[in-house]
């Protein structure tokens, strides 16, 4: 596992994994739902977080399945995604508190 920054779709796809186990076709509807439609991820991009995720081993396959004569996988968040996607969660949060705070606690840009 690495302290670098994780990249949105990632952070999104292990979001996406936290509450329940998901295909693939599943894991990007549910970026698309979280997102409120503001990321629809494309099948290359999404398949390639999925295969750099299992690579890091921060998510598993929890099983696989034929359906309609197609193999199908099926991810769940491991154990180092959780500790990964908390850790994430938090220094996200610190962030928008800092943001906040120059803000002045209004959540609105001071105009000049």
């Amino acid at each position: 596992m690495t302290d670098r920054v994780m990249q949105e779709l990632a952070l999104l796809v292990l979001t996406a994994l936290a509450d329940t186990p998901r295909h693939g076709y599943a894991v990007a509807q549910e970026v698309k739902t979280i997102t409120g439609g503001r990321v629809v991820p494309r099948t290359g991009a999404l398949y390639g977080a999925l295969d750099r995720l299992l690579a890091d081993g921060l998510i598993a396959v929890e099983r696989e399945e034929v359906v309609d004569g197609r193999a199908r996988r099926v991810f769940t968040l491991a154990p180092a995604g959780r500790e990964r996607l908390t850790a994430e969660a938090e220094r996200l949060a610190a962030t928008a508190r800092e943001v906040r705070r120059r803000l002045g606690g209004s959540g609105a840009a001071a105009t000049a």
